[in-house]
């Protein structure tokens, strides 16, 4: 895509979202970044509709963009009729000419950087793997298809609409030149804070602190979504002190939709609609007020929900399955995932400062002069400080829920602004710390102090963003084999190819699509039927079996009585009298809890299939058969693997009389040798289930396995390129 079809793409997303904000706001607030932001949450919400009509085409994008852009110039939408006050001082500060050329110079600067970053070619592993993944699924759909193998599609999506509106046009880096246009918005917007509460040397310094920080220069020219929910979180503060000042009617629907539109953005700006709407009625005492907000913020946020719980069962997910139990995330999983991320893999909470500043090893890094932050707290001798910090507690409560760098970007403008505040106290200092701060954040300077392996800008890669060097070699380079792994998919499937993975890869570049073991619980299902068939300690080579007096049940029930970490599963439960097999009938009732949904796999005749409770094991778990009549039986037989050694088991029989009653304490536990064939049974399952290939990397467990026993397995190598190779299920 060349860069003209880029910035067309971006700049018209940029224009219609401004004409919505325009057209809201009115005379109201005629500042250009909020108008974008408040526009910017509408059209997201008008994408969303039409991706419910199937009317995703580039020519509907256009005409309803051509449709909008007259309101920017509609009556009353002019700029803003109230002017700027100070609330804190009796005179503003003024910013002499030396800092004013010295602000401008440094923002030019790496403006210049960080656009050029934006256009060149999308490489970010998120946006690669899934943000745009999705947005080129949704075009290639013309509207919304339900994703359940990808657990990221249940994420609200509210940016995503924005970056669909661009990619449209101008695909990939199109997409991410929109959330650079939140990274422009966001410092504006605190700059125009600060000088209209008589701080503009505060608001100004602030500005610059967030806009040169190495990760939210990064994160903003990727197609991410941390920029964007601290450029609305900044914009629903400028809108509430605006109409806290000024009391401008029209503000609260544009103040509900910023609110919403915080929880559509990321699901960390959950708090921002209880914030505002608590906030307008502290100031009003009016509920018609807080009703206003909470009328608008709930288009916002309503439709994410309806359709999560549409196709996945549960309204938050992928979290919050112990609440809303489906079949599509575990709550194990759930628990691993979350766990993960409050510490990842550092020792203690108290090596955050440092990591998060100077080391890096939490993806990125802030910058080192924010190890000054605690200096935000003498901002709460200010009226203004005061308010900033509220902002900061709200944006920034969920931090400890995942304390990665770039989860510190919404609350960081509101820490920044009361940081310029305190700094500003001293002539020049502000000025000091920005010319510092900028020195350090410059791309060959952060290697200097952080880890290998840092998450920054590196360069300027002006030649690639105006696309005058291959952009193939741009992306292997970028990408590395990842990128390598789906061009050799695209280029080596057919084009409705579903390709099954144990590692995440940068989906957005290919159209086949792609199951990644841990993004769902069907994909983990396939991946353990993958490991069964080969790996030790998964292997389906354990017996249990209950003996006890022949006698006519009406059903069976295993029940687990242990507490523990173990998962406990079932390959296959036999229903045994006299040495021979009960026939399975259809009209037997299957039932387990927990996890319900697969319980079929372990009748279904296949070592490989299973049934697994999906969380740790606790008293109570079981497994029943009805049989819907009274069957002669005298044993059960559960073939399973052997990774479960915490599980403790009993079986209770139902009788005629339709009572419950124990027919074995425990059973008893023996191996068995693996069956014969099981390669090729689980290359036959993969395939029964609709996937066609498999993409191995050679470092991963098993794949000298694959690669040794093709004829074993029944797959055909059809592709090698960097370590990655592509098996054909034949």
């Amino acid at each position: 895509m060349g860069p003209a079809a880029i910035l067309f793409g971006a700049v018209f997303t940029v224009a219609v979202a401004t004409a919505l904000g325009s057209r809201i706001l009115g005379s109201a607030c005629g500042e250009w970044p909020v108008r974008f932001i408040v526009g910017a949450a509408v059209l997201s919400l008008v994408v969303f509709g039409l991706c419910c009509l199937g009317w995703v085409y580039p020519w509907v994008f256009l005409a309803v963009g051509v449709a909008l852009a007259p309101l920017a110039y509609a009556r009353g939408s002019g700029g803003s009729v109230y002017p700027h006050r100070s609330r804190d001082r009796k005179g503003a500060e003024r910013l002499s000419r030396l800092a004013k050329a010295a602000f401008a110079l440094i923002l030019a600067t790496y403006f210049l950087i960080y656009l050029l970053n934006a256009m060149a070619p999308e490489v970010s592993p998120d946006g690669s793997a899934y943000h745009l993944s999705f947005v080129a699924f949704y075009l290639r759909q013309h509207g919304f298809h339900p994703i359940t193998w990808n657990l990221y599609a249940s994420l609200s999506e509210g940016v995503e609409m924005l970056f669909l509106f661009a990619f449209a046009f101008g695909r990939h880096s199109a997409a991410a030149l929109v959330h650079f246009a939140f990274l422009v918005a966001l410092p504006w917007t605190m700059y125009l804070h600060g000088r209209r509460v008589g701080f503009p040397l505060a608001g100004a310094c602030a500005a610059a602190l967030v806009f040169l920080s190495p990760i939210v220069g990064i994160d903003g020219i990727s197609a991410y979504s941390d920029v964007a929910l601290a450029a609305v979180a900044f914009a629903l503060f400028y809108l509430l002190q605006l109409w806290s000042d000024e009391r401008p009617p029209r503000l609260l629907p544009a103040i509900g939709l910023l609110a919403g539109f915080a929880y559509a953005v990321k699901y960390t700006g959950w708090l921002a609609p209880a914030y505002a709407i608590g906030f307008v009625f502290c100031k009003s005492r009016r509920m018609r007020d807080a009703a206003v907000v909470a009328a608008s913020a709930v288009p916002m946020i309503a439709p994410w929900m309806i359709k999560n719980w549409l196709w996945v069962r549960n309204p938050l997910a992928p979290f919050f399955n112990q609440y809303f139990r489906n079949s599509f995330v575990t709550i194990q999983f759930e628990k691993e995932y979350t766990d993960y991320f409050k510490l990842y893999d550092l020792t203690s909470r108290w090596q955050i400062p440092k990591a998060i500043t100077i080391s890096s090893q939490l993806q990125g890094v802030l910058g080192p002069v924010f190890l000054l932050a605690p200096l935000a707290l003498l901002a709460l001798r200010w009226r203004a400080g005061r308010q900033l910090l509220l902002a900061a507690t709200v944006f920034g409560v969920n931090y400890f829920s995942n304390i990665g760098t770039r989860f510190l970007i919404p609350p960081l403008p509101f820490v920044a602004m009361t940081m310029g505040m305190v700094l500003a106290s001293v002539p020049l200092l502000p000025l000091a710390v920005v010319l510092v701060h900028a020195v350090l954040s410059w791309p060959s300077v952060i290697p200097r102090y952080t880890l290998p392996g840092s998450v920054h800008i590196m360069k300027v890669p002006w030649k690639d963003a105006l696309r005058l060097r291959d952009v193939d070699y741009f992306m292997r380079n970028r990408l590395g084999n990842g990128y390598a792994a789906v061009r050799m998919i695209e280029e080596r499937t057919p084009p409705r190819a579903t390709v099954f993975s144990f590692r995440p890869l940068p989906e957005a570049y290919t159209s086949r699509r792609v199951l990644i073991e841990y993004e769902s619980a069907g994909n983990e299902l396939l991946g353990r039927i993958l490991r069964g068939a080969f790996a030790p300690g998964v292997l389906p080579t354990w017996r249990l079996r209950f003996d006890f007096p022949p006698r006519p049940l009406a059903g069976i029930r295993v029940v687990q009585t242990a507490s523990g970490r173990d998962l406990w599963s079932i390959h296959e439960l036999r229903i045994v009298s006299g040495g021979i097999e009960v026939p399975r009938d259809p009209a037997w009732r299957l039932t387990a809890d927990p996890f319900p949904w697969t319980i079929g796999n372990a009748f279904d005749n296949s070592p490989l299939t299973l049934w697994r409770t999906g969380e740790a094991i606790h008293p109570g778990m079981y497994v029943e058969v009805n049989f819907h009549k009274t069957e002669q039986a005298d044993s059960v037989l559960i073939e399973t693997s052997p990774d479960q050694s915490q599980i403790r088991l009993k079986l209770e029989g139902l009788n005629a009389d339709g009572r419950w009653s124990l027919l074995a304490a425990a059973p008893v536990i023996s191996d068995a040798a693996a069956p014969l064939g099981l390669r090729r049974a689980a290359a036959r399952e993969l395939e029964r289930r609709g996937i066609g290939y498999l993409l191995l990397f050679d470092d991963e467990f098993g794949a000298g396995d694959f690669q040794a026993n093709q004829d074993l397995w029944g797959i055909r190598q059809v592709g090698e390129t960097q370590g990655a190779r592509l098996y054909q299920l034949l």
